[in-house]
């Protein structure tokens, strides 16, 4: 997977498409990614205690990697992303700018 933890990415489908958000998590078995504050669901949270009570709260849930796209920290537009060897490092490169975005472990 070439998107990352805290990368900037724009949605290209779904309910918010044209959006932008930061990658909270990435689940690289399920080729899927968690971006703050967008893909949210409402979810009924039980009281747990007497006294308390239940509410319902939105919560983000995972969006597959081919409906986003990185966001270049450089050129800010959305692009592909290239990997290029330096150094013997690897790094992530934008398609569109080719500046270097970040080095690959």
């Amino acid at each position: 997977m070439k998107i990352r933890k805290g990368d900037n990415v724009i949605i290209i489908k779904g309910k918010d498409r044209k959006k932008t958000g930061r990658v909270l998590r990435v689940l690289p078995k399920e080729n899927k990614v968690i971006i703050e504050n967008l893909n949210l669901v409402k979810k009924i949270k039980k009281p747990k205690k007497e006294g308390e009570k239940g509410e319902i709260i939105s919560i983000p849930r995972a969006i597959d990697c081919s409906n986003v796209m990185l966001v270049c920290p450089s050129c800010q537009k959305s692009t592909r992303i290239g990997i290029a060897f330096e150094d013997g490092k690897k790094y992530r490169v934008c398609k569109k700018c080719q500046k270097k975005i970040g080095e690959i472990k």
